[in-house]
């Protein structure tokens, strides 16, 4: 009979830091909250990224109920334009050295 090798068992590191711990609480369960209403901007502002990015559950702490009305929200308001789709001003998209580089001369 051959010998039978053990794989190494990965695992990933679990000692502390800033994300261990138990998970933050929905803010719309915490507050009894059943639907999510697409006209609070002011609500659905701390779930958008500064680029105008959906955050995620994990960031946000969202249940997954809620997370699934949170993005449908957004993008009503977004479409009613109570929301941008991107971020406003900002950065020039040619600073960052892309392909368009020589365009222009």
């Amino acid at each position: 009979m051959a010998k039978q090798r053990r794989r190494p068992v990965r695992r990933r590191d679990r000692k502390g830091g800033p994300a261990s711990g138990r998970r933050k609480p929905c803010p719309y369960c915490r507050d009894k909250v059943d639907q999510v209403d697409y006209k609070d901007v002011f609500a659905l502002r701390r779930f958008i990224s500064d680029r105008g990015k959906i955050r995620s559950r994990r960031i946000t702490g969202a249940c997954r109920r809620h997370q699934s009305q949170v993005a449908r929200a957004i993008k009503r308001a977004r479409e009613l334009a109570l929301l941008p789709y991107v971020a406003e001003g900002g950065s020039d998209h040619r600073e960052r050295g892309g392909r368009d580089r020589d365009r222009d001369r």
